[in-house]
């Protein structure tokens, strides 16, 4: 898995039949390498002018190469640390890079694009490769994202918790789901997570992240700018809904020092998530995942503002930097198998569908 923070390759190993989670493998993560990371910058430069109707741009198939040799040397050297080898595996899945995601809007589909050249990766491993798990939901007028809820319901009955429940991954953008008493699934994006902090942040070049939130901890919030953020559309359209990372721009937060608009930022992160709760929903805690929780002025303002306890993903027993690549290997099962992996309470799909193609080695 590769998020849209660009960051890294996210791996993980699971043992499962798409239904339970029989035995967790390794996991770990390899950074991107920068010539990578640039073109992946250039591509979803491209995309997002990109016009419906018009020819992909010619960068995306330079960017399906890089993605798959990408992510083959992370593999390669993950699985050689771990004394693992390709044959081991049933199937590989992966989700490919996103550089456009445009949720559906009265009278027309949405669009999204996850960039990987799935053949060549399984030319490369011999093995079959698990891909392009967002393109039918949406074509049935679906949000295509998030995805990851099917697998956060199955995590929780892996660890025996008691429901109410809700699991909150805080990546470029973040995304909650709540599984209800009677086991059904509400999920869809908050709204930021990491993204517009990192954006900020490289647009001023102050670096790519606010490492420790140490930016945000001398900072103080402008309530006006955050306010203003939170005054956005988005927030009031029904769930499930879905979001791009380049979907809030940062002029409100333009005229503020760099520590001002990071504790700005965090906050808006943090009350867009207290909104998920707004309609009543309490579960018994707020499960954090993703790179986020790696931020403690997130966690902090995320426990000082949510009506429910937040707890970290490791309180669980859960591997907090791996939930987003355990849940692409159960998705990909699940493809396998004939398994629906998105829901009318996660994407907004009429009926629960089935997603995801599968390649074979040449």
């Amino acid at each position: 898995m590769t998020g849209t923070s660009l960051d890294a390759v996210d791996m993980a190993v699971l043992e499962t039949d798409g239904e339970d989670i029989q035995a967790f493998g390794p996991a770990g993560e390899r950074k991107l390498r920068e010539a990578t990371r640039d073109l992946l910058l250039a591509a979803t430069d491209q995309a997002r002018a990109w016009a419906r109707g018009e020819p992909e741009p010619a960068i995306f198939e330079e960017a399906r190469r890089a993605v798959a040799d990408e992510h083959l040397y992370a593999a390669e050297t993950f699985i050689a640390e771990h004394g693992l080898a390709w044959s081991d595996f049933d199937l590989l899945g992966v989700h490919g890079q996103t550089v456009l995601h445009e949720r559906p809007q009265p009278g027309r589909i949405g669009r999204t694009v996850q960039l990987l050249d799935a053949e060549r990766l399984a030319t490369a491993t011999g093995r079959p490769v698990a891909f392009d798990f967002r393109t039918a939901d949406v074509a049935a007028g679906g949000e295509g994202a998030p995805l990851a809820p099917i697998y956060h319901a199955a995590r929780a009955r892996a660890s025996g918790l008691a429901t109410p429940v809700a699991a909150l991954n805080v990546g470029g953008v973040a995304n909650i789901t709540l599984i209800h008493a009677d086991g059904t699934l509400l999920a869809f994006d908050t709204g930021p997570g990491n993204g517009m902090i990192d954006l900020m942040l490289q647009a001023r070049g102050l670096g790519r992240f606010d490492e420790n939130g140490r930016l945000a901890a001398v900072g103080m919030v402008d309530e006006v700018a955050l306010q203003g953020l939170l005054a956005g559309a988005y927030f009031n359209a029904p769930a499930p809904k879905s979001l791009d990372r380049y979907d809030f721009t940062l002029d409100a937060v333009e005229h503020l020092s760099a520590e001002d608009a990071a504790a700005t930022l965090v906050a808006f992160t943090a009350e867009a998530v207290v909104k998920a709760f707004d309609k009543g929903a309490r579960p018994r805690a707020l499960i954090v995942c993703g790179g986020g929780r790696h931020n403690p002025e997130i966690m902090r303002v995320l426990a000082e503002r949510a009506p429910v306890p937040v707890k970290t993903a490791e309180s669980f027993g859960w591997r907090g930097d791996a939930i987003e690549a355990e849940a692409f290997a159960y998705l990909a099962a699940r493809t396998a198998m004939g398994l629906p992996i998105s829901f009318p309470g996660t994407t907004g799909v009429a009926e629960p569908m089935t997603g995801g193609r599968i390649v074979q080695p040449s």
